[in-house]
């Protein structure tokens, strides 16, 4: 039986194992702070996905009133990141998260909802666009040294 719930301070160890997955470039340390304090914004949420009464899955989104490429409101609501498990995909897991991330937006007056992937990332693409995201641009970033 699945079970999809908004995390709590009690959930932040699973929370972070699922994440370093997700991010393996950020330290626990990194992790531990940013996903700290998120479970306790109200202006975000990270959405635990469980099975059997394991953690397999979360999704974080949370508000952004910056500008969001392709939107035309503010404030936008932003999936940062969604990882399940790979021996749990497939069983629309992810895509129950992201309703439960698009369903808080709505409650916080967002008429849009939003999120990136990298240019490379073709399973990331062809998952937004399978759950019912429009591609609105595609940027290269630049950088130098000073």
């Amino acid at each position: 039986m699945k079970v999809i719930r908004k995390a709590e301070a009690r959930d932040l160890a699973a929370v972070l194992e699922l994440a370093a997955l997700l991010w393996p470039g950020h330290s626990g340390e990194e992790l531990a702070e940013e996903f700290g304090e998120l479970i306790s914004d109200p202006k975000a949420a990270v959405f635990l996905a469980f099975q059997a009464g394991q953690a397999v899955g979360f999704a974080q989104c949370q508000l952004r009133q910056d500008y969001v490429e392709g939107t035309d409101s503010s404030p936008v609501g932003y999936l940062e990141g969604i990882y399940v498990r790979e021996a749990c995909r497939g069983r629309g897991l992810a895509r129950e998260l992201v309703r439960h991330c698009e369903d808080f937006a709505r409650a916080q007056g967002c008429r849009q909802f939003a999120s990136d992937c990298t240019l490379s990332n073709t399973q990331s693409l062809r998952f937004h666009l399978a759950t019912g995201f429009r591609e609105a641009g595609r940027i290269i970033c630049f950088v130098k040294e000073l």
